[in-house]
């Protein structure tokens, strides 16, 4: 017997026997990061555990990570994350996983204006609830023969995407029917997420006004990763290069920097923090920060950026901070979403409504 937790109504369901004359279906799963269930040590101790036990992000021996792991780093770091979740979280919960949310059903309708084609779109969290453990069982019981694998990661790092397959890789392999898969590995380039940017952009400044600079924030990586071949640093500058060339705005008027760096190791740079209390400190008035990386706000976004980064620019002695919001569930980022599904199901999805 399996049994998964519907993601939307909290109802739990059963499967016996498999049934072979279900109608099949295209499976589309969405995958984000991840959130803790609460903002409370002992939330944040189970999140950062199973977090910070994914080999892809350390890539040092497993015996000296766990001695590190288990003797300091989860016996401090939980308290501290969890005071940080406590001022981004809502009446409606985690406003990642919310927002994740409202993203797939709006996905959802759109595939379902688009398609005459059965499809049954599941949400999965990388870390922590629900899980693509149990987004895949979702897909499998409503017998997607086909699965499209849609990480909702603009840039390809193998710390996250790459991550994201090892995860859907463990769950299948103890399948006993495997359905066909296709994996979006990046979309930091797409004309259609490109085009949600720089509306975003764009209608942001309508309502508020142009910045003297504008930053691009991108989650980090450690420089070794890159140096081994990771194409994440290139592809968030080519992200933010079009982006740029598409609102027109001159090279002198904006950069690209690196957040939310960990240990003491090198990362790639320039740092934000470090970028911003720069610009602060050199005159700069006004500072305006997107963090095109992120499909949903988090709390990277809403505590790491818009309070904490707020600070040390205006400590600095800037004077404006605005942070421009994440793409969320807004027209254009669903559209995009679903013209990547359109893209990368041909031959699954070949019934397009008129």
């Amino acid at each position: 017997m399996s049994i998964y937790t519907n993601i939307f109504k909290n109802e739990t369901y059963t499967h016996d026997n498999y049934t072979h004359d279900n109608l099949p279906k295209t499976g589309i799963l969405l995958v984000n990061l991840g959130t803790p269930d609460a903002p409370t040590p002992a939330a944040l101790r189970r999140y950062l555990s199973e977090f910070l036990s994914d080999p892809r992000l350390t890539e040092m021996p497993r015996w000296l990570w766990w001695l590190i792991l288990h003797g300091l780093i989860l016996r401090t770091r939980p308290r501290r994350s969890a005071l940080k979740y406590e001022k981004i979280w809502t009446k409606a919960g985690s406003p990642l996983l919310t927002i994740s949310q409202a993203q797939t059903q709006a996905l959802v309708q759109a595939l379902e204006a688009h398609f005459t084609s059965p499809i049954s779109v599941a949400l999965g969290m990388r870390y922590g609830n629900p899980s693509i453990a149990t987004a895949l069982e979702q897909l499998r019981l409503a017998n997607a023969r086909q699965i499209l694998i849609l990480p909702l990661y603009p840039q390809y790092s193998s710390a996250s995407t790459g991550s994201i397959f090892d995860a859907v890789g463990d769950v299948l392999k103890r399948w006993r029917w495997l359905p066909d898969l296709r994996f979006i590995s990046h979309y930091h380039d797409q004309p259609a997420y490109i085009h949600a940017l720089s509306e975003q952009i764009k209608n942001d400044w309508v309502k508020h006004g142009h910045p003297d600079q504008l930053l691009f924030s991108f989650h980090g990586i450690p420089k070794r990763f890159s140096s081994a071949g990771d194409p994440y640093f290139y592809q968030c500058h080519k992200t933010a290069r079009l982006v740029a060339e598409k609102i027109e705005l001159n090279e002198k008027r904006w950069q690209v920097v690196f957040q939310s760096r960990f240990g003491r190791e090198e990362w790639i740079k320039p740092y934000t923090d470090h970028s911003l209390a720069a610009l602060g400190k050199g005159g700069v008035k006004r500072v305006d920060v997107i963090c095109p990386g992120f499909a949903t706000d988090c709390l990277e976004t809403l505590e790491e950026i818009n309070q904490e980064n707020r600070q040390i620019f205006l400590e600095a002695g800037g004077k404006e901070f605005h942070y421009i919001p994440a793409l969320n569930d807004n027209v254009e980022h669903i559209q995009a979403l679903l013209e990547l599904v359109v893209q990368q199901s041909q031959g699954w999805l070949a019934c397009s409504k008129s």
